[in-house]
């Protein structure tokens, strides 16, 4: 668990550590983390109620909620290469974040005004993640240059170790606003505006532009440069990988609609699912950085995605017990915690720094394109067969992707090893 004794110890100009000194991680990680937990709290009171309110409220079918959340997840894919690339060209990541949590800050306001038509819901989906795209890159950026590369993956689960508390947090809040104003949406979007502007606050008085590894005086990378880690033979087989993971991994919304359809719980409890997730995320994100740093990131990023077997067992069993619908969430957040900050510091480690926004950005844009095609398929597969047919057709190709995966990841983990 991430301990903090005081809040004033995250505002000192030094490297913070816990009770034990055995976790330390520059400030600059931890402001970052507190930008995407007051950040998160806002998204996910956003995206938690999403398929409740499109499912549950609008009547509308899988394919129509698939459709919109692998907008929801795949439209930051169309500028996160770009953001990166201006990040790197211009040395200004945190400026270039800025403009993407502006982007999303505003998005939430304009989600007040949607009514109830899904068009109208799903362009603003698409708007507030082109904002999340455009600040992925140079955040995760400036974790990477404010980090040793030896404890990258530290410093990544830090960070998601914070985003995952604004992740549990903003159900909390939503399920608290809904349960005392039923149906009250706005009240969820107006509450969620609140959070996105505090984090934008938090961005700009306290997190450094330029950390000390980002100090480079040479020429500024070209765009050729950029574009040619696509086919650079360290990075590449890394891409691959991201690549065929993502397209085998069922998004959470999509699970969370399953197993209510296959509990019949409240609707109104739905957003408790995304609070169970996070914490097992939350809990599980520092020590499964810290060993990805000492024993390898490639067996835990692998694990991880072994854990989804777990989940997707569970969306297969006729009659799901709220202690199976436990073991599926916690095996969720193990996922996340095992694969979003590992991929990212195995990819911080083959970089070269004048390019981290750039490369880390491809990267993201793989795997945000990569969830796109799940949804959309998954999403159409449940609606042509159903649910259970198609979580075996994605059991399957989830298999498939682990075997073709893991020898691209060691042949990358060798080549960060190598320098």
């Amino acid at each position: 668990m991430y301990q903090v004794e005081a809040s004033k110890v995250l505002l000192k100009p030094r490297l913070w550590a816990g009770r034990s000194a055995r976790l330390r991680v520059p400030r600059n990680v931890v402001m970052l983390g507190m930008v995407s937990l007051l950040t998160d709290v806002s998204a996910e009171m956003v995206a938690t109620v999403l398929p409740l309110y499109i499912v549950f409220s609008l009547g509308a079918s899988p394919l129509v909620l698939g459709a919109i959340d692998g907008t929801y997840r795949g439209a930051a894919a169309l500028v996160q290469v770009a953001s990166g690339f201006a990040a790197d060209r211009w040395r200004r990541p945190k400026e270039v974040a800025t403009l993407g949590y502006g982007l999303s800050a505003a998005g939430k306001v304009a989600l007040v005004a949607a009514g109830n038509t899904v068009g109208g819901i799903g362009a603003i989906v698409a708007f507030d993640r082109v904002g999340k795209g455009i600040r992925t890159a140079p955040r995760d950026a400036l974790i990477s240059l404010s980090s040793a590369k030896d404890k990258l993956a530290t410093s990544f689960g830090v960070h998601r170790a914070m985003d995952s508390a604004g992740a549990m947090l903003g159900p909390l809040i939503a399920f608290g606003i809904l349960f005392l104003a039923p149906a009250r949406f706005d009240a969820v979007f107006v509450v969620s505006t609140l959070f996105a502007v505090l984090g934008l606050a938090v961005l700009v008085l306290n997190v450094q532009g330029k950390p000390r590894r980002a100090a480079r005086t040479g020429p500024a990378p070209s765009l050729r440069a950029a574009a040619g880690l696509i086919a650079e033979r360290r990075f590449a087989p890394l891409l691959a990988a991201a690549a065929v993971l993502s397209v085998a991994s069922v998004s959470d919304a999509m699970i969370y609609v399953g197993l209510q359809r296959n509990i019949d719980f409240d609707p109104a409890v739905f957003p408790l699912l995304y609070v169970m997730t996070a914490i097992a995320f939350m809990g599980l994100a520092i020590p499964l950085g810290q060993l990805a740093d000492r024993v390898g990131r490639v067996p835990v990023l692998i694990g991880g995605h072994a854990l989804l077997f777990f989940t997707y067992g569970v969306l297969l069993m006729s009659s799901v017990g709220y202690a199976a619908l436990v073991v599926c969430l916690l095996a969720l957040g193990g996922y996340f915690a095992a694969s979003e900050g590992v991929l990212s510091a195995l990819g911080g480690a083959l970089l070269p720094e004048e390019l981290q926004a750039s490369g880390l950005g491809l990267l993201t844009t793989v795997v945000s394109l990569g969830k796109l095609l799940s949804s959309l398929v998954f999403g159409a597969l449940w609606f042509a067969l159903g649910l259970q047919a198609a979580v075996l057709c994605f059991a399957a190709a989830l298999a498939l992707a682990m075997a073709l995966a893991a020898p691209l990841l060691l042949r990358a983990q060798r080549a960060a090893l190598d320098g």
